[in-house]
């Protein structure tokens, strides 16, 4: 075994073998900030392993960052109607 790969073992076991679904699981309590010390520790250690999770912690940040920019005011409900029509035809095609 090399250096790299005991670290990334002993990193591993430290974040308690956390899968990537269990990882998922806990982004928006980590993102609310609700998470208690260790399960954000193993959290991070994940986080620090995984290059598909921290591309999906940067989705999610975007989608909140993008929603957060949408207006306040409700969809009209023929523009609503239009979407519905819409994505209906987009799914039977």
């Amino acid at each position: 075994m090399t250096r790299d790969e005991i670290r990334i073992y002993v990193l591993d076991y430290l974040a308690g073998r956390l899968t990537c679904k269990k990882w998922v699981e806990m982004v928006t309590d980590y993102l609310e900030g609700s998470l208690s010390l260790w399960p954000r520790i193993r959290f991070h250690l994940h986080l620090g392993l995984c290059n598909g999770c921290r591309h999906y912690l940067q989705q999610v940040r975007t989608t909140i960052k993008t929603t957060q920019q949408l207006p306040r005011e409700p969809t009209p409900p023929h523009v609503r109607e239009e979407l519905i029509r819409r994505f209906r035809s987009m799914s039977s095609s």
